[in-house]
């Protein structure tokens, strides 16, 4: 049977489209390390495990649709660490900070509007903006220049009768990147003169490096008509199967029409959300801690990569991840042959390829993404096995 022709456009995730192929190399014995998502190793708060532990309603019943208030609240005084100042009434509770992508997508934008997004990011919003029919136009940041926010000139070139909004994430998925200050300043005239929002992924924010900070697009209170932020539980407290996140908001024209999305999936998971109020009161220490162990992390595995000849890295200054140019004709193609024809002393290595993080056709072709969330062991162990899997694919197509 024929599948609908709005499916058939959607793209598998670069993310997990691989994963049958890690399978087959793990059942033929092959220790697989895996590079291509952003699933941390480390634990996540003793507050939030002993909250589910404590759980001892006789039913799980419905919640209420934006969220139940115990954690609403919580984040509230979570914010004012950021200088931020909110109600509970500013925020809704998501299924994940997909959910919230997905909400703002349909409650922003009607079929076919536009979102200027820079390139490359975060892959999975393709498919949220297709599920909305919404069109992604790209503004290119480049690895030669650290990917950084590309012109103002350029975002304003881009802008048309259909534009809705800029979506950014900071700090960056997939590139590191973190937005200054003034970057976000400026990008927020250019909307107030454009009269459109200004959409920002914030989910890494506490994994800054280099002694950067970071800058909330929630302390720009004279633009709170047209802020609208993304947050998630997931990667700070280590609970990407949780799937709890939150957009966060002063317009509350914005968040009572997601409620319309909202109301119609009844409410967002039950016990997690008991669980992500407790990792709320998680001491400082354990964000602390989990940051330095990144940014140690970050050091080791981008030294080493930049190490491999003819490898090219932009060195990220947040979040887990940064984008590598490979000496490799496609890096697909080189992902594939990693999987299915390389081992080196019963190790290999998956990561994700990057042409799908962007719209323009053949940019990313030769680049990966790279997710740095496992042990220094594990992060070893994938540098040895990229340099030898590179001369063995390069003996093998380049030469």
């Amino acid at each position: 049977m024929k599948m609908s022709m709005r499916i058939s456009g959607f793209q598998a995730s670069p993310i997990r489209r691989l994963v049958p192929y890690s399978r087959q190399a793990e059942e033929r014995g092959v220790h697989v390390i895996h590079l291509n998502i952003g699933q941390p190793d480390i634990k996540t708060p003793r507050e939030a495990i002993e909250a589910i532990h404590a759980y001892n309603e006789d039913y799980i019943a419905y919640g209420i649709s934006e969220g139940e208030l115990f954690l609403r609240q919580a984040l509230v005084d979570y914010y004012k660490k950021y200088d931020v100042e909110l109600t509970a009434d500013d925020i809704m509770i998501t299924t994940g900070g997909s959910e919230a992508l997905q909400f703002i997508f349909t409650t922003l934008c009607d079929p076919y509007d536009e979102v200027i997004i820079p390139e490359p990011f975060y892959t999975n919003v393709s498919t949220f903006a297709a599920s909305a029919m919404v069109n992604l136009v790209p503004v290119t940041s480049r690895i030669d220049d650290a990917f950084v926010l590309p012109s103002i000139e350029e975002f304003e070139a881009r802008i048309s009768k259909k534009t809705m909004a800029i979506l950014l994430c900071s700090p960056n998925n997939p590139t590191g990147h973190v937005y200054t200050r003034d970057e976000l300043q400026a990008l927020l005239e250019l909307c107030k003169k454009h009269d459109i929002f200004l959409v920002v992924d914030e989910v890494y924010r506490e994994f800054c490096y280099d002694g950067q900070s970071f800058t909330s697009i929630l302390t720009f209170p004279e633009y709170r008509d047209r802020i609208v932020c993304v947050d998630s539980f997931s990667k700070r407290f280590s609970m990407c199967g949780a799937r709890v996140g939150a957009i966060v908001s002063y317009n509350k024209e914005v968040l009572s029409s997601a409620m319309k999305l909202a109301q119609a999936r009844l409410c967002p998971p039950a016990v997690e959300q008991v669980a992500a109020a407790a990792a709320l009161t998680a001491p400082d220490s354990y964000i602390e801690a989990v940051r330095e162990e990144y940014e140690r992390r970050r050091n080791l595995l981008v030294a080493g990569i930049q190490e491999i000849p003819g490898c090219k890295v932009s060195r990220p200054r947040g979040a887990f991840y940064f984008v590598v140019d490979f000496p490799v004709d496609d890096a697909e193609k080189f992902a594939l042959f990693m999987l299915r024809d390389f081992s080196w002393e019963g190790n290999t290595v998956m990561f994700a390829p990057a042409e799908d993080f962007y719209v323009t056709k053949n940019l990313g072709r030769t680049q990966a993404r790279i997710a740095y969330v496992l042990n220094e062991h594990e992060l070893s162990l994938a540098v040895k096995c990229l340099e030898e899997g590179l001369k063995a694919y390069r003996r093998k197509y380049c030469m």
